[in-house]
């Protein structure tokens, strides 16, 4: 393959918050990359999935979803959000089409008609929607916001995802590729490991968990066996939480580990000796080395 022939783009992928864009990200590349929960507002971080499709390299920026911020840490995932679609080649307006045309979208439409760069909708768990809501959605959208295609996919069965991809790889430049064939996100190790034991906590824990909680790892080391030991806190607000993380005798928190360490094994195919503990810290969204190391700005 020479370099002539070789496409490279960065696509930034933008919607609301449990739109399903993480998932869709993971089905594009193939494999897991980002996060995925029933608990809206999990990406916190712009994750980047490489995907290849033929000669083209698809750099997909998993943003956290666009809402209404309160809090400083949501401002700083706002800004994150909007930061992955500055000088994208693409953007992908991810649309929840069970959901529809909401109030909570409308400035975010606003914000997307606004951008110069060719904009593509993508209207996802239609497996969930009669076709003729559809189509009334996809004209409403469009009457918006200026697409240059719409898309009817379902993330999570896979269907409409192969076009999607194929139509991306067809409308990103020409230009080399930014990253080997073989891999997959540009998320470090400790990234990505605080990401799988922060989605282990969410899943395992729903409703009961505030949003208030993050992970920070603490250390990652490689043994010269090829495995890695890996040292994280869970940290939250309350000591009510650390008691609910904790579980009765520990065994929540076991439950969180080994869920985490068996996927944290898989992604970074090496054998990973897990270690977490919880920290009750009330200011911890105040913390600008924590921000850092989950990949946020700091936003006054």
């Amino acid at each position: 393959m020479t370099e002539m022939t070789q496409r490279c783009g960065l696509v930034a992928v933008v919607g609301a918050p449990n739109a399903g864009k993480s998932t869709l990200v993971n089905a594009l590349v193939g494999q897991k990359v980002a996060i995925v929960s029933p608990k809206a507002q999990t990406t916190r971080t712009r994750l980047m999935g490489i995907a290849i499709h033929g000669q083209a390299q698809l750099l997909l920026v998993d943003t956290p979803g666009i809402f209404e911020p309160r809090r400083r840490l949501d401002r700083a995932m706002v800004a994150a959000a909007w930061g992955g679609a500055t000088e994208a080649d693409l953007v992908a307006l991810v649309i929840d089409a069970e959901t529809g045309l909401s109030r909570r979208i409308e400035p975010m439409l606003d914000r997307v008609a606004e951008r110069r760069e060719p904009k593509i909708l993508v209207l996802n768990k239609v497996d969930l929607v009669r076709k003729e809501v559809l189509l009334g959605l996809a004209t409403a959208l469009n009457a918006r916001v200026e697409f240059e295609e719409i898309f009817m996919v379902s993330a999570t069965t896979g269907d409409g995802v192969a076009d999607l991809k194929a139509a991306l790889a067809a409308r990103v430049p020409e230009g080399p590729w930014h990253f080997p064939e073989e891999q997959v996100s540009d998320a470090t190790d400790r990234m990505l490991a605080a990401e799988v034991t922060r989605e282990q906590l969410y899943l395992q824990l729903h409703a009961e968990l505030p949003y208030d909680s993050a992970i920070e790892t603490e250390k990652f080391e490689e043994r010269k066996d090829g495995s890695a030991v890996i040292h994280q806190q869970i940290l939250v607000a309350r000591d009510s939480q650390r008691a609910i993380v904790l579980g009765k005798g520990g065994a929540r928190i076991r439950a969180i580990g080994e869920a985490a360490r068996i996927q944290l094994g898989e992604l970074l195919q090496r054998k990973v000796h897990l270690f977490l503990h919880v920290k009750v810290n009330p200011k911890w969204e105040e913390d600008r080395g924590l921000y850092r190391e989950i990949g946020l700005d700091w936003v006054e």
